[in-house]
């Protein structure tokens, strides 16, 4: 039976314990560092420079991105801001996934040693990938901000605030993931292994650097971008655009409907995601919890 009364009993008298180690999980990340916690910017600012100079330098000089917007017009925007609105959510994406997978087994002193409930070490180790979503997420306000002032952009709009729905929505997508993911992981290295190595790949069939509401029609109108539905991080991705710099609702849709019956798939999908890896992650989790102490 699926019993989410669990996980949320697990946390009763652990919120203060949470906090701390989600603090603690950020100091051994970057312990020994020369500059510790600045490795936190560093890392994703040099990623998302490579890609940028990749894709606006290297190729064909694509220094703008043309979106189709739902209202006929086309908008023209900046290709390293719009990389910029769609890198912020995949980083915090990617970090939850793969971090949150192998937290059971890097923390298995609290399983083994300590009586300590297995689900707030997951709660914990997603949340320290919050502090980091909100210091690159308050980073890219402020180049946003900048754009407006020298280039007479309007980027910045009270649309922005949609983030403090957005951000708590995407932090207990994928921490429903981990309920998952991590006590099997905790079976098997392999599946650990495997999952950081799809995740690179999976990067490429998220709209970061290219927009998924744009994609070539095929003989099916808009069954391509039907497909790319499947994808939540995609979800997150172009909620994060709408928020920042399409001056919409997040909800706002953007893709063709292949089966002309009217409805916004968008939605309809992710919430149909949202509710199965949900209930999938609950069930794992209350099925393996009591053996990862013998598997530890």
């Amino acid at each position: 039976m699926i019993n989410i009364f669990t996980i949320l009993n697990e946390h009763r008298h652990f919120w203060k314990q949470i906090f701390k180690l989600s603090k603690t999980e950020l100091i051994k990340q970057y312990k020994g560092a020369a500059i510790g916690p600045f490795w936190a910017v560093i890392k994703p600012a040099f990623t998302l420079f490579v890609y940028w100079f990749a894709f606006t330098v290297g190729i064909k000089n694509l220094g703008r991105v043309d979106i189709a917007m739902p209202d006929g017009t086309v908008q023209y925007f900046n290709r390293f801001i719009f990389m910029l609105t769609g890198f912020i959510p995949w980083w915090f994406i990617s970090e939850s996934i793969t971090h949150g997978a192998k937290a059971i087994r890097q923390n298995r002193q609290f399983v083994t040693k300590v009586k300590f409930p297995v689900s707030t070490i997951l709660t914990y180790t997603s949340l320290s990938r919050v502090y980091i979503h909100f210091l690159l997420t308050g980073i890219m306000l402020v180049i946003l901000g900048i754009y407006d002032v020298c280039y007479g952009t309007q980027f910045l709009s009270l649309y922005a605030l949609q983030f403090f729905i957005l951000c708590p929505i995407m932090y207990i997508f994928f921490l429903s993931l981990t309920w998952s993911t991590a006590p099997m992981c905790a079976f098997s290295k392999d599946l650990e292994s495997m999952i950081t190595s799809v995740m690179s790949g999976i990067f490429w069939l998220t709209g970061v650097i290219y927009s998924s509401y744009d994609l070539p029609k095929t003989n099916m109108q808009g069954i391509l971008e039907f497909v790319m539905l499947f994808n939540p991080i995609n979800f997150f991705v172009n909620a994060y655009r709408k928020a920042f710099i399409y001056h919409e609702p997040f909800w706002a849709c953007h893709t063709t409907d292949p089966f002309g019956l009217g409805i916004n798939w968008e939605i309809i999908v992710f919430v149909a995601e949202f509710a199965l890896i949900f209930a999938f992650g609950v069930r794992k989790y209350n099925s393996l919890r009591k053996t990862l102490p013998d598997v530890l």
